[in-house]
């Protein structure tokens, strides 16, 4: 692993990571076998109508490409990482969400899931990938269908997809049952849930969240990742 740290590259790479060209594999339990003649995808919690997508219907889906930057909670980063896949924008284009979800929570293989906010779902480079520098995705690195969540902490990109719930009110996901942080924005060193915004911002994850959206948009906006590159 490189020896490269955030203050040889700047605003790049965000505090306390350090820069490897190598991907590594990290997850909790086995990989899953997938049928894709058995596979589907499956919207539901606030919408107006479930969706259940075959891999067939699902990959012919707008393709939409992204390159970005892995940020791993575990501290390494890898950079410029080509995705091809279908963004999430796109899939939100297939059913009509209802006015009271603010929160997404991710589900995949074996029961695990993830939490996200909505808002943060609907950034550019968002994206359901499943083909990774020019070649189809490993079952180690999430094949056949893995989310790519580019500003925030890797473990948010769950691997292994399998649907999306929609709620009104947040709910941890695996690794947030544990203690991980419930945003996980790298350039706050967000990786467990013990930072002071946390602690200070009230009964709620809605009051937590309403304490850092301006500044995490702003900072974003100020690197260019709201835009693709």
């Amino acid at each position: 692993m490189s020896e490269r740290t955030s203050r040889e590259w700047g605003d790049r790479l965000p505090p306390g990571q350090i820069l490897t060209e190598k991907w590594p594999v990290l997850h909790a339990g086995t990989v899953p076998h997938v049928d894709l003649d058995t596979w589907d995808f499956r919207i539901f919690g606030l919408v107006e109508e479930e969706r259940v997508l075959t891999w067939p219907e699902f990959l012919a889906l707008p393709k939409y490409e992204y390159t970005s930057d892995i940020h791993c909670v575990t501290t390494w980063s890898r950079f410029d990482n080509h995705w091809e896949g279908v963004s999430f924008r796109d899939v939100m284009n297939l059913f009509r969400v209802r006015p009271e979800a603010k929160y997404v929570l991710v589900h995949a293989e074996q029961g695990y899931t993830t939490n996200l906010p909505l808002e943060d779902l609907l950034q550019d480079g968002v994206m359901f990938a499943y083909r990774h520098d020019g070649r189809d995705l490993t079952p180690e690195h999430g094949w056949p269908l893995r989310l790519v969540v580019p500003h925030l902490y890797f473990w948010k990109s769950a691997k292994w997809v399998r649907g999306i719930e929609f709620l009104a009110e947040d709910r941890p996901g695996f690794w947030e049952q544990y203690g991980y942080h419930l945003y996980g924005d790298p350039w706050q060193e967000q990786r467990y849930r013990d930072d002071p915004e946390w602690l200070g911002a009230g009964r709620t994850t809605d009051d937590y969240y309403r304490t850092i959206r301006s500044r995490v948009r702003r900072a974003m906006q100020e690197r260019g990742t709201t835009t693709d590159r």
